[in-house]
């Protein structure tokens, strides 16, 4: 079967060379698939530098106070502040820290839960109630509860992110093991399969396409969860710069960090974006 498959990849390739109608008109596919790449760069580029542009030009008219709304030239003006005194590397270094620590375990242990719960519908009847109702709950009315059974400060911070990721993370990967089609599981046990190589062989790779698409989920709420975190307690961190800004009525440093996280963000989804593509190719 190998051979074959190889001659027939190799005779396709033959073909695609020597057929001119049909390279051109995949020229003309991939020179339209290159062009909507460009203009949506172009236009997301666009969109921020006109963003950008109308914010400093109505904060230099007074038609936006840049007291209360700050501006992009007062921003950098307040990083360049922050890169001199050192502060940026530190605060910056400590947010990404807590996060990147509470992304890893709530991925991770949601997936361990989400495997148990698709192993043993028992455990998975008896439990699904609990999990929806822990993610009903306002994570932020916990704060005091974590303190006080973790300590206060970087643990208490990736605890926080860990309960607002792993009951998403458990739910999503839980959904994609059940959709995966019962005939193609009856096929694998008529084969005499077990449990652990009907996992493996068929329902992992089934859930892949759905990983990646919670991890990006999880790059938002990381964030979201290690700021809240840093908002109940912390001695540093983005988070807190942000409530020690507006304690102080300092907008500036509150937007400079919050155009920080942004970046941090925008840098993490690239990077699970650049997996996703090598998990296609």
């Amino acid at each position: 079967m190998k051979i074959k498959n190889n001659f027939f990849e190799k005779s396709s390739v033959y073909n695609h060379k020597n057929n001119k109608n049909f390279s051109k008109t995949h020229e003309k596919y991939v020179k339209k698939l290159k062009i909507d790449k460009i203009f949506v760069l172009f236009s997301q580029i666009f969109i921020l530098i006109l963003f950008l542009g109308l914010w400093e030009l109505l904060t230099q008219l007074n038609v936006l106070d840049s007291f209360f709304v700050s501006s992009p030239s007062r921003i950098i003006k307040q990083l360049q502040i922050m890169i001199k005194s050192e502060t940026l590397w530190t605060h910056t270094f400590v947010t990404f820290y807590e996060t990147v620590i509470g992304f890893c375990l709530a991925t991770g242990i949601g997936w361990i839960v989400a495997v148990i719960l698709w192993w043993n519908e028992k455990v998975r009847k008896i439990l699904e109630p609990y999990i929806i109702i822990l993610n009903a709950l306002p994570k932020i009315a916990l704060g005091p509860i974590i303190i006080l059974w973790v300590g206060s400060g970087t643990n208490a911070i990736i605890m926080m992110c860990i309960l607002i990721c792993v009951v998403i993370t458990t739910m999503s990967l839980l959904s994609s093991f059940l959709s995966v089609d019962e005939g193609k599981i009856l096929l694998l046990k008529s084969m005499n399969a077990n449990k652990f190589q009907i996992f493996f062989k068929l329902i992992l790779p089934n859930s892949i396409p759905d990983l990646m698409s919670v991890l990006k989920i999880n790059v938002g709420m990381s964030w979201v969860g290690t700021i809240m975190g840093e908002y109940l307690s912390s001695k540093a961190g983005l988070g807190y710069l942000i409530v020690y800004g507006g304690q102080i009525f300092k907008i500036d440093l509150v937007m400079t960090s919050t155009f920080i996280l942004c970046l941090l963000a925008g840098s993490m989804y690239f990077i699970i974006s650049l997996f996703e593509k090598r998990y296609k190719k």
